[in-house]
């Protein structure tokens, strides 16, 4: 039974959190306590979006004299976590292997020579120049006064050479994380198709190379919802609220809403606030909170770190239009479509799995996911997550089924009346489960190839 409970639970992650960016900040609100403006140089916004991703350097710093000449204990904890993410790639060592001498004087040449430093004990062709391999890659780039190499540097010019380092770093290695990902096209189309993960950590960063250039030379995305529409989040958010003056105490049964006072004071959440909200939204909600900091991180930052966010907010970046196979209205609608019965099953496998956790945690499943995305094994992922499926109900039916036929068609109808290459993503589950999006387009006589042949 507690599997049946837990496989449930692991559903509702996967089919819910696509909605968490309004509803984790309910939960979090307390934490928001940063200033609303940072300081940031326009030019330096999308390697810093990026850059955020990869896990070397806290939001914080946004706030704390980022144009300003970085100190030494922000270089060092800089380089440091830089040199754990070449680190984690695991390449051989360059025996032959010599650093560059430095001065840990925090200027813009001294820290391009640390970061040499850092890939030139792998066997990758670096050459022995620090400087020119910099600005052979892109990595060192100057402005009208030159490169400046004897300047000190700020917190932004240090964290964007860092960033572009780590990027070149893994495109010379030919790593990055590959997704699951195929590709679909007839003779004036070309439509790439990513199964996603709606949350992650800074391990899924960055991304094969191939995988970004796809994007990059798209000339849209489509995505399952627009999860950046102000608007459409307002109408979640209403949406998700009782309005008729009951509370969640009027619609459940009375042992439910006691497993939800028992997490409220094991959480220190006010039920004051709980109980305006529906059950379908507390799933989702809780079932993220349940994970707080199995990652090292909060659900608002794994959330951040979903695969549908990076690319919805490169396409804001790239000003590259963005298509809703269905939008949040309707998936919200389709919520709360559930009946009280569907609502109040999800609401007490969530609550029961945080008061008697299972030996396979949500933590457990999602770094199997993880593994397989960044692997881009496909068979993997399919066997993992078809063994989450469990038992068939209202909720399971709702995530899958019409609504992979439905978005199918769409995409079909990308092909047949558009010129061009599109993006898509959607979550992973979508072209994992019995009669997925795959399925529908070949069957209307589609060949549906792997992305990486």
């Amino acid at each position: 039974m507690m599997k049946k409970i837990m496989k449930r639970t692991s559903a509702i992650l996967l089919g819910a959190s696509l909605m968490l960016t309004t509803v984790v900040p309910v939960i979090h609100a307390e934490e928001q306590s940063l200033p609303l403006t940072p300081s940031i140089s326009e030019w330096a916004i999308e390697t810093l979006n990026e850059g955020e991703k990869y896990g070397i350097f806290p939001m914080e710093w946004y706030f704390d004299g980022f144009l300003q000449e970085i100190s030494v204990d922000k270089v060092n904890e800089l380089l440091a976590l830089t040199e754990k993410k070449i680190a984690s790639l695991g390449l051989n060592e360059n025996k032959q292997f010599k650093p560059v001498s430095v001065k840990n004087d925090n200027t813009r040449g001294d820290i391009v020579k640390r970061l040499y430093n850092i890939v030139a004990r792998y066997d990758l062709p670096v050459g022995k120049d620090p400087i020119q391999f910099m600005k052979e890659h892109h990595i060192l780039q100057g402005s009208a006064n030159g490169l400046q190499l004897e300047s000190k540097a700020t917190t932004q010019q240090a964290v964007i050479l860092a960033v572009r380092f780590i990027q070149s770093t893994y495109a010379l290695a030919e790593q990055g994380s590959n997704g699951v990902a195929w590709v679909v096209q007839d003779e004036d189309t070309l439509v790439y198709l990513l199964g996603s993960i709606h949350l992650g950590t800074p391990d899924l960063y960055p991304f094969n190379n191939k995988l970004v250039k796809a994007f990059n030379e798209s000339d849209a995305l489509l995505v399952e919802a627009n999860i950046l529409d102000a608007e459409a989040l307002e109408y979640y958010a209403e949406k998700a609220m009782y309005t008729d003056g009951k509370t969640l105490k009027d619609n459940v049964a009375p042992e439910t809403y006691a497993k939800l006072e028992q997490v409220a004071k094991l959480y220190n959440l006010p039920m004051e606030e709980l109980t305006v909200q529906k059950p379908w939204m507390l799933s989702s909600a809780l079932s993220m909170l349940a994970m707080d900091d199995s990652f090292g991180m909060t659900p608002q930052e794994m959330t951040m770190h979903g695969i549908d966010i990076y690319f919805l907010l490169n396409a804001q970046l790239q000003q590259k239009p963005v298509i809703e196979l269905e939008g949040t209205r309707a998936q919200v609608d389709m919520f709360d479509a559930l009946s009280p019965e569907a609502q109040e099953q999800s609401l007490v496998a969530v609550l029961d799995n945080i008061i008697n956790p299972s030996e396979e945690n949500q933590s457990e499943i999602l770094q199997e996911w993880f593994t397989s995305w960044q692997q881009g094994n496909v068979e993997e992922f399919a066997k993992s997550f078809q063994a989450m499926e469990g038992t068939s109900s209202e909720f399971n039916e709702m995530l899958f089924g019409l609504r992979d036929e439905q978005m199918a068609k769409k995409i079909m109808n990308v092909l047949e009346e558009k010129k061009g290459k599109y993006f898509v993503v959607v979550g992973s589950g979508h072209f994992l489960v019995d009669k997925n999006i795959r399925y529908h387009l070949e069957q209307n006589g589609y060949d549906v190839k792997p992305f990486y042949q």
